[in-house]
């Protein structure tokens, strides 16, 4: 089954639904979902705390399973992957920023950075430059051996940013990327984030809270009642 969306469409689901199941207990987070990002599109996703933000973009980034409905990364089928084939493409065709950066605490920023070009097959020396060309991209040329516990918290998450990026993914998923940051150091990567998005052409999905940061997007989503639905620049 191929992706029901054009050639430009980089992900997409199709019917998306998950329900948690304990015991008899069965609880719905959302169903029915749609949902087409384009190439080098922006999308912001807002709801409650609790609407299901967070599980939606593990959904579509392929992190978890849904009970319904399917996700097509790169115009291929998650569902009909192997577990190794489903990992080569995320890490080829995806990048993630979450709230907490997610760094290895034991490798250095370059190390961290290099660990997406490693897993893809690339050699140390061809990790090593792509790692330190992003970095030096997000202002940290003169970081790259210094440990997360050695980094600001906006360093650190400028770091996640470049790892994030670093394999030139077809789409970026950003959980709250700056939710644990100031509001000034939030800014600085936030802008840094849609700068690489325009330079490298990467689409960018991005669940917040912040309405300021999501009306800078393309599209601002709502995830309500279990539903998806594209708000109007004057309710965002």
């Amino acid at each position: 089954m191929k992706a029901p969306v054009s050639d430009e469409t980089v992900l997409s689901c199709q019917g998306l639904g998950m329900t948690y199941a304990e015991g008899k207990l069965r609880t719905p987070v959302f169903h029915g979902l749609d949902l087409a990002v384009g190439k080098g599109e922006t999308v912001a996703i807002l709801g409650a705390s609790g609407a299901g933000k967070s599980t939606l973009l593990h959904l579509l980034g392929g992190l978890d399973t849904p009970t319904a409905g399917e996700v097509f990364v790169a115009g291929q089928k998650m569902s009909a992957l192997s577990n190794t084939a489903r990992g080569s493409l995320r890490n080829r065709a995806l990048g993630f920023v979450y709230q907490f950066h997610h760094l290895l605490p034991e490798f250095t920023a370059v190390e961290n950075v290099m660990l997406p070009v490693l897993l893809g097959g690339a050699s140390v020396g061809d990790a090593r430059k792509r790692a330190h060309a992003l970095l030096e991209a997000v202002g940290l040329g003169h970081r790259l051996e210094h440990k997360p516990g050695e980094l600001s918290g906006g360093e650190r998450q400028r770091t996640a940013v470049a790892r994030a990026l670093v394999n030139q993914p077809a789409c970026v998923l950003g959980d709250e990327p700056t939710g644990n940051l100031d509001e000034k150091t939030a800014a600085t990567v936030f802008d840094l984030m849609l700068a690489l998005n325009h330079e490298q052409h990467t689409s960018l999905v991005l669940v917040t809270h912040d309405r300021r940061l999501a009306r800078r997007l393309d599209r601002v989503l709502e995830l309500h009642d279990g539903k998806l639905r594209q708000l109007s620049p004057d309710e965002v």
